[in-house]
């Protein structure tokens, strides 16, 4: 395609027609010759997080909305509305922006989040798409919750499973003819996707006694475990075996000699409360599998596993090993 923005025509077409609009606070949308948003909030507080996309091959528009999504319902922000950029490559076909702008709308509706403006453009300093979401929301509390609020004793709860989305992208490394996984199996791995969002248990647990949330991203859970020890400047004791690991993933990561426990695994969350089961428990009634894998130490500045043996952050996630 030509250097430079998209037609009018194209940007409506391929883009700006796809965007539902359902969320009362946003009052003015994005169209062809509009380049501002407009967003009224109820509360006083704004929270606003902004991250690009600019590796992936597959599932770009999935990732552009939940990776700031995520990160807004860590701090226990409801999304309101997201500004995406598209940086597109010459090589790009209108077939591709279509199916791109399609995935977009459907993680957006899927996190009741409205895309409300951004920028498309064709351009050579680029070879793949890239793309770059900011996210604005505001708190269901009355305070913002950060990793900083975990406090002495509290729970540790893992939603999910460790290595989520790191499953994902092994098994579409894996080839189609390989005899590790059965045809179920693959199917159930992909079936991971639907999980990447944290919005739905953010929000639960924002409401429900959390006092430091984080989302489980490169470095898998321990890195997560080692970010929220930081913050808070409270050590993390913490119990290998109650991390939940689904049985593909195991296969997955046994296969290709890495640790699951430092695998990415965005749409796993972290949450620091008081009462780790009863969170459980209301999580699993929403529909979030969950379960206490620690305990806050305030006499430690380590994260430690059952023998108190002290555990390294991780360098690097696991994933670039392939």
């Amino acid at each position: 395609m030509r250097i430079g923005k998209l037609t009018n025509e194209q940007l409506d077409r391929l883009i700006l027609s796809k965007f539902r609009h359902t969320r009362s606070e946003v009052v003015c949308a994005p169209s062809v010759g509009v380049d501002c948003t407009a967003v009224a909030l109820e509360r006083g507080l704004a929270v606003l997080s902004c991250d690009p996309i600019t590796a992936a091959e597959t599932g770009i528009g999935r990732l552009t909305v939940n990776v700031s999504c995520n990160d807004a319902a860590a701090s226990g922000a409801e999304p309101i509305g997201l500004m995406v950029t598209f940086l597109l490559p010459p090589s790009v076909t209108e077939e591709e922006i279509d199916a791109l702008a399609d995935e977009l709308t459907e993680a957006a509706a899927a996190a009741n989040v409205d895309i409300i403006g951004g920028h498309t453009e064709i351009t050579p300093a680029v070879t793949r798409i890239v793309t770059c979401a900011t996210v604005i929301a505001q708190p269901v509390g009355p305070e913002l919750i950060t990793p900083k609020g975990m406090k002495d004793g509290d729970d540790i709860i893992l939603t999910k499973h460790a290595g989520l989305e790191g499953a994902l992208i092994l098994a579409d490394k894996l080839p189609e003819d390989a005899q590790l996984l059965s045809d179920e199996e693959r199917a159930e791995v992909r079936s991971f996707v639907s999980l990447t969002n944290v919005v739905k248990e953010g929000l639960y647990a924002a409401r429900n006694g959390a006092h430091a949330m984080h989302d489980v991203t490169e470095g898998g859970v321990l890195g997560a475990l080692w970010e929220m020890s930081t913050a808070s400047g409270c050590g993390i004791d913490f119990v290998r075996s109650s991390i939940p690991v689904h049985p593909v993933t195991g296969k997955l990561c046994s296969h290709y000699g890495i640790d699951v426990y430092k695998l990415i695994s965005s749409g796993s969350m972290l949450i620091a409360a008081e009462d780790g089961k009863k969170l459980v428990r209301g999580l699993k009634k929403l529909g979030v599998d969950a379960a206490v894998i620690g305990r806050a130490n305030a006499g430690s500045r380590f994260v430690r596993d059952e023998a108190g043996r002290i555990v390294d952050p991780p360098e690097a996630d696991e994933i670039y090993k392939i």
